[in-house]
């Protein structure tokens, strides 16, 4: 499975479009960039693609009126994400509102219980 590094513009697209929260946590993820609210994410870089987690009826809203994409590997995509259309790479403010209510969505979820370490040998 080939995953696609994003660019040093990519990752400041991302950022940019991220909300300005101190809930949100950015972290790398596979080479990309994921963006986190108790734990989930809520959006992620994917390449150049920004992908998406909103309630059913946002995200039925969206694909419904626009061009989006599976999100993730070819043939694999991550269940529950919506890839924003390419076209939007360069509209910033349309991204950062499917980004906030992608946000918005996510943070009424239950936070994500952090994994048991397991013993060091």
């Amino acid at each position: 499975m080939q995953i696609p590094k994003p660019s040093d513009a990519d990752k400041a697209h991302f950022r940019a479009v991220v909300p300005d929260n101190p809930e949100v946590v950015v972290k790398p993820m596979f080479g990309n960039l994921g963006a986190f609210v108790n734990g989930n994410m809520f959006a992620g870089l994917f390449g150049p693609m920004i992908g998406v987690r909103l309630s059913d009826a946002d995200r039925e809203s969206l694909e419904a009126n626009h061009q989006t994409l599976p999100f993730g590997p070819e043939g694999r995509p991550m269940g529950g994400y919506v890839g924003l259309p390419e076209t939007w790479n360069a509209d910033e403010e349309q991204t950062a509102e499917w980004v906030d209510k992608a946000f918005a969505y996510v943070a009424t979820l239950p936070p994500k219980a952090a994994k048991p370490r397991s013993p060091k040998k």
